[in-house]
């Protein structure tokens, strides 16, 4: 029973803030890409750009190819549209958690800006034992879940390889991986850190490049993919005699799991920006999302329906998006798509230590913990990734799964709750455009006491 609850919180919720906010998500996308080119306030501070870029980075991953082939091979091609249509109602999701914390952020002594769900819990709601409660599940989901995730769908790619060995490889890319880790996340390895960070995104645009080729390749088979995409999604006997392995399900988990609209992740990044108004990057936040899934996602699944390689729970993951490069590129393919991996798996395992990090401050009375205690943590962190490479696929997921729901449980109805501020909040921001002012931001208009909001004082 626990994702039918999931995704009932996740549709409703996001319905919700679409009708409030008027469907935000598509009436101000252009205002959205605009801001993309704001400038920052000071050449010190994180500009609204910066910000989104951090989350979509976070979100930007093996979820993107891995999470993808496996909602199309145990769910069906239906997923796809499940997926969609969820991403365009999370979008919604994901600006008023980024609204939030943008309203909620606070000041460090260096004028610097932090945030995230826990704080507007404790803030917002006045419930400080329920934002303790959400960083440890956050905890749990970045240190456990998805770091094991990663680091299994990371090695998962190596499977079809000749040297390949079901005992002994994966313990061996798992200490490789623990090592590099483990090695950057201690303080070492800030050039490899540079270097990936810069290559990741120029092999985000290859990917699509990519699929685009393959795509164009197979043509003729592009209307009858669509037909199959649409028939699988609306199977409703099929997808109510097993609700929870349909397609329904799964496009709605992988959705989840790889944009992570509405979970609470994505605002700790998002309070970090220094605009002139919270809407601004409430609006980044929702194009993060598209890039996320509606780009990156779609690629990998028109990429494999159009190649006619039928999908097949055998070949879940990384298997089948290989077998469908291997169509066009022939051996090239899997190995652009395991170096693809590779590149977006461990900058996904360095990128989840900053949420991780965050939690703990909080956790900690707001204070950074001892060099001695974050280093031990970093150690585990680094076990962890060892583990999740030598562990089965189901139980990847589900340890990722089920942490990652956790977390929305808690967030979506709290963004519920509070809505009415970032609703009044995008009201506040629309009446100062059609002023054709640059939005300023003041509590008093939203019905806060500027004394209650540390960094808009």
């Amino acid at each position: 029973m626990y994702f039918p609850i999931l995704v009932i919180i996740l549709v409703v919720g996001g319905l919700y803030f679409t009708l409030k906010t008027r469907g935000v998500q598509i009436r101000l996308i252009s205002n959205g890409l605009k801001l993309m080119s704001e400038p920052k306030k000071d050449k010190n501070s994180v500009s609204s750009l910066e910000a989104m870029l951090v989350s979509t980075a976070s979100r930007i991953g093996t979820g993107n190819i891995i999470g993808v082939s496996t909602a199309i091979c145990i769910g069906g091609p239906g997923a796809c549209f499940w997926m969609w249509l969820m991403c365009i109602i999370g979008g919604s999701s994901a600006f008023i958690e980024s609204t939030l914390a943008q309203i909620f952020k606070r000041k460090d002594s260096e004028g610097n800006a932090y945030g995230g769900p826990a704080y507007y819990i404790e803030q917002g709601l006045n419930k400080p034992k329920l934002a303790l409660i959400f960083c440890i599940f956050l905890i749990l989901a970045y240190a456990v879940g998805f770091n094991m995730l990663c680091s299994y769908n990371l090695q998962s790619t190596f499977i079809r390889y000749p040297f390949y060995n079901e005992n002994t490889t994966p313990i061996i890319i798992g200490a490789i991986l623990a090592i590099l880790t483990g090695y950057c996340v201690i303080g070492g390895g800030k050039r490899i850190i540079s270097i990936t960070t810069k290559v990741v995104p120029v092999m985000g645009i290859s990917y699509v490049v990519i699929a685009l080729i393959i795509i164009i390749l197979n043509i003729k088979n592009v209307p009858s993919m669509f037909i199959l995409i649409f028939q699988d999604a609306f199977d409703f006997r099929s997808i109510f005699g097993g609700i929870l392995g349909s397609c329904l399900i799964y496009g709605i988990k992988r959705g989840l799991f790889s944009n992570e609209a509405g979970v609470g992740s994505a605002p700790n990044a998002s309070a970090s920006a220094i605009v002139s108004h919270p809407v601004k990057q409430g609006l980044l936040q929702i194009i993060s999302v598209y890039i996320d899934t509606l780009v990156l996602c779609t690629a990998t699944a028109l990429m494999c329906l159009c190649t006619g390689v039928m999908p097949d729970a055998s070949v879940a993951g990384a298997p089948y998006v290989q077998n469908t490069m291997h169509t066009a590129f022939g051996n090239f393919g899997p190995i652009f798509l395991t170096i693809l991996m590779v590149l977006f798996g461990f900058t996904t395992l360095i990128g989840n230590i900053y949420y991780i990090e965050n939690a703990i401050i909080f956790l900690n009375k707001k204070k950074k913990p001892s060099k001695r205690f974050m280093k031990l943590i970093h150690i585990l962190c680094a076990l962890i990734v060892f583990i999740g490479a030598t562990i089965p696929m189901g139980m990847a997921w589900s340890i990722a799964d089920i942490t990652m729901g956790c977390m929305t449980l808690i967030n979506i109805p709290t963004c519920i709750l509070l809505s009415k501020f970032a609703i009044n909040c995008l009201r506040d921001y629309e009446d100062q455009l059609k002023q054709k002012k640059d939005p300023v931001f003041k509590g008093v208009s939203i019905g806060l006491n500027e004394e209650s909001l540390d960094f808009w004082k």
